[in-house]
């Protein structure tokens, strides 16, 4: 078993910022805050001055939520999240990689892009073509979709049921991973200006892909990036969530109420991630916070009481039916969650179910109050000593890796974090100082920037022919050139 990362006995806490190309992306009502600057997020300064400050942080990277739909569950309508700016308007994630890419030189990019609208052969160019770019540093957060609203506009009646939406990612996946990894070889271009080449067509094959439900035969146009195939990203604690994760996912997202309920959630994915044949500690597990932190304690709580001035309990609300399923309009505030059927984010109400095991059980009222702050994901309140004290203490007890922190305010509550926080946690050397050199794979889990043996995308890798190509081939392969000349 491979160990936590460390710095002599000190075990490092891991940051990604979490935004999405929008308005209000977890923090309902928040927009309207004098300090916050999410309304400019249709602009490239917004996203590179953004990227300039995480890097100045030694952020892991910036993981860009994306929906293809609206949230419009609550009241049977997507009124209440228009009118709150509820991850509505939204942009393309993908689009914004290339210029935070071009300002910084190790942030990482982790993109969110579903499975069950787009086709894998054009996307796969798309991630190989940002690979390039940043000189490997973009990772795929893999989503399946749980809105019924994409679905319709894609033109069908709601989303596949749960289960069955991972059942066609199983295969998305293993036609990317044969376009990535078995399509080209590492030598297959050459460059050779002598003779005309730039490919030798004998090192780039065909993957013969047919499946249920995609048929490609053909190559691979792009050639292949510093990684390959990009870091994946999967962000799902469901029993099939955590399934497909423990097969593909080199970094898993996941929210959680509490540390018990944490702890139980990171020691069912590493037993996962063993039972599929991979370390324990393969994937980095990083848990959904929001902090709230000014230079001292008092301060930090006026912070907050300035914040819930502008929260919105509609919005929240609206968000909540989105990820549960279930249009919370029809209940009563102080009415309990209870067990309800979800063809939407099935760990939520697993959360909530756990949560009342341990004698806490909540109520639609207290997901809005919860909720209005962070979304999904706690939020924690105090100077920089004191954020510092919980962070650690949140990753000794659950064995989380670290933190993908949402903002109540940015790019403000991320400045906050840069100042007070970060300089505590590394003065006592649980942060890192710098970046490692090489891709983001390797600057995550330090074994090189491709997939690692033992990860199942790495059994697709084309396997070396008993017949290489000889030189002769390729100056057959050069005579129709020559011959133009």
């Amino acid at each position: 078993m491979t160990s936590p990362d460390t710095t002599g006995s000190q075990r490092q806490i891991r940051f990604n910022a979490f935004d999405m190309n929008c308005v209000a992306h977890q923090s309902s009502g928040l927009w309207r805050h004098p300090d916050d600057r999410s309304d400019t997020y249709n602009t490239l300064e917004y996203w590179t001055e953004l990227a300039k400050l995480l890097e100045k942080g030694t952020f892991d990277g910036i993981f860009i939520a994306d929906v293809l739909g609206t949230y419009d569950v609550y009241g049977s309508s997507n009124e209440a999240a228009i009118r709150n700016g509820a991850q509505v308007p939204v942009n393309d994630p993908l689009l914004l990689v290339s210029a935070m890419a071009l300002v910084t030189e190790h942030l990482g990019f982790g993109v969110t892009a579903g499975t069950a609208y787009e086709h894998p052969y054009p996307f796969a160019r798309r991630l190989t073509t940002l690979d390039h770019l940043t000189k490997g540093r973009v990772g795929w957060n893999v989503v399946t979709g749980y809105l019924p609203s994409a679905a319709r506009n894609m033109g069908h009646d709601d989303q596949l049921e749960h289960d069955d939406r991972y059942d066609h990612a199983d295969e998305y996946l293993e036609v990317l991973y044969k376009l990535w990894e078995g399509s080209w070889e590492d030598d297959a271009v050459v460059k050779d200006r002598e003779r005309g080449i730039f490919t030798d067509p004998a090192k780039v094959h065909e993957i013969g892909h047919q499946g249920k439900h995609f048929t490609v035969p053909g190559i691979h146009i792009s050639e292949p990036s510093p990684q390959r195939t990009p870091v994946i990203y999967q962000a799902g604690a469901s029993s099939r969530g955590i399934g497909f994760a423990a097969g593909n996912a080199e970094a898993i997202f996941v929210a959680a109420p509490s540390k018990e309920v944490l702890r139980g959630t990171v020691s069912k994915i590493r037993d996962a991630l063993e039972a599929a044949g991979r370390d324990r500690y393969s994937a980095k597990i990083y848990t959904l916070l929001t902090v709230i932190t000014d230079a001292t304690a008092d301060k930090a709580q006026a912070k907050l009481e300035d914040y819930l001035q502008y929260t919105s309990a509609e919005g929240a609300l609206t968000f909540m039916s989105g990820w549960m399923g279930v249009d919370l309009s029809q209940y009563e505030l102080d009415e309990p969650v209870g067990n309800v059927k979800s063809n939407a984010i099935q760990s939520v109400l697993t959360n909530l179910q756990a949560e009342k095991d341990l004698g806490r059980e909540w109520t639609v009222g207290d997901l809005a109050r919860q909720g209005a702050i962070g979304g999904l994901g706690p939020f924690i309140v105090g100077s920089g000593e004191q954020i510092a004290d919980e962070l650690q203490s949140w990753v000794d007890e659950t064995d989380v890796d670290g933190f993908n922190l949402a903002y109540a305010i940015t790019p403000g509550t991320f400045e906050d974090i840069v100042e007070h926080v970060i300089p505590i946690l590394r003065e006592r050397g649980v942060y890192p100082t710098e970046y490692q050199p090489g891709t983001l794979r390797q600057k995550l889990h330090g074994r090189g920037d491709r997939l690692p043996d033992e990860h199942k995308g790495a059994s697709f890798r084309h396997r070396a022919s008993d017949a290489p190509t000889s030189d002769g081939d390729l100056d057959a392969a050069a005579e129709p050139v020559a011959a133009q000349a």
